[in-house]
């Protein structure tokens, strides 16, 4: 029986613990170019301690950015940037994967270059707003990306793959979760596309299956995970069919060879447990526990076999040495959320260790 505190086999790559800090937006890229800083360096190896770090979502693209001050790995500043990060959390003894997210739908014209607009599988508006320089806006009716687009927009998340491995990354986390542009593929509702990116099952996860082959065929699918959240609504998002629609990713994900599967769960445990018995690697599991944050509790759930490793967001914002923490019974630091996003050190460097 496997326990949080040992060590695991990450596809070749030795994670100390069976702890993961959970990707986490906090638009803190102040640096030219989109880039992280010192600040980004400190922050990360604090968190050294983690089994695997997973980043905050980095755009693969410009066209990419759905929100203020995220970080990108598309320019060779960007990678000189994070090379900094990276190597202070491997002086720090860390394993850091890169999650490379596009937003899709989600984001503003506003928040991009050259009177570019955000896009999506359909010209499907979502309903919401999203924060930018100027204050909360609406989202805008996507452009709908051409063949031709899909095409790019694959390529484009292999090359930040390469880029990320150029950084010093030890590998990438490709982000097919929480509304953004690959689920917003699998939706029923972002995906109105009748041709073979939409439709059918088989179409609708095809865009995920080729991103991820194509990241593999990349940088190896050894150094690469895929996250997904299954029915959840997150960004507008609606999915029919979603036990169908995700044992046929899950299925087509299998032979790619890939390190993880990153799952944040649906109230539906019996899901997880079957795409738990699906997937043939490396299990990470995001528990739903709503309203409150993953605690120590959702320990057990490495101990009953439920996952390889749980991922820990919130907690892990204000308690920087986490595993020490959860390996003492606490005390732990209460997150101030109000610091989440956007700022200096407050609410993000400043938390102290035990």
């Amino acid at each position: 029986m496997a326990t949080t505190f040992d060590a695991h086999d990450l596809a070749g790559t030795k994670l100390a613990n069976r702890i993961a800090m959970a990707p986490m937006t906090r638009s803190r890229a102040h640096g030219p170019g989109g880039t992280p800083t010192a600040l980004t360096a400190t922050y990360y190896a604090q968190r050294a301690s983690a089994g695997l770090i997973i980043t905050e979502g980095t755009q693969p693209s410009v066209i990419g950015q759905g929100y203020t001050n995220t970080p990108g790995l598309h320019s060779e500043e960007q990678v000189a940037a994070w090379r900094e990060v990276t190597e202070a959390v491997h002086d720090a003894g860390g394993v850091i994967f890169a999650q490379l997210m596009h937003t899709g739908r989600i984001g503003h014209p506003s928040l991009l270059p050259d009177g570019l607009i955000p896009v999506g599988p359909s010209a499907v508006k979502a309903a919401g707003q999203v924060f930018t320089h100027e204050g909360p806006q609406e989202f805008v009716t996507p452009k709908e990306l051409t063949e031709q687009e899909i095409t790019q927009t694959i390529a484009d998340f292999a090359a930040a793959a390469r880029n990320a491995i150029a950084a010093g990354f030890d590998g990438v986390e490709i982000h097919g979760a929480n509304g953004y542009l690959v689920q917003q593929f699998l939706s029923s509702s972002a995906n109105r596309r009748t041709d073979a990116w939409g439709g059918s099952v088989t179409g609708r996860i095809r865009f995920g299956v080729e991103v991820a082959a194509a990241v593999a065929t990349a940088i190896g699918g050894d150094k690469v995970g895929f996250r997904i959240s299954p029915n959840n609504p997150y960004n507008d998002i609606a999915e029919d069919d979603v036990d169908e629609l995700y044992r046929a990713l899950v299925a087509e994900l299998a032979p790619l060879g890939l390190a993880y599967l990153h799952l944040v769960e649906s109230p539906d445990r019996d899901l997880t447990r079957r795409l738990r018995e699906q997937w043939p690697a490396t299990f990470i599991l995001n528990p739903f526990t709503h309203p409150e944050p993953t605690g120590p509790a959702a320990l057990a759930l490495i101990e009953d076999g439920t996952a390889d490793l749980i991922a820990f967001g919130a907690l892990f914002l204000a308690n920087p040495d986490l595993p020490a923490r959860l390996a003492a019974g606490g005390p732990f630091n209460t997150p101030d959320l109000s610091a989440a996003f956007g700022g200096d050190h407050r609410g993000y460097t400043d938390y102290p260790a035990l």
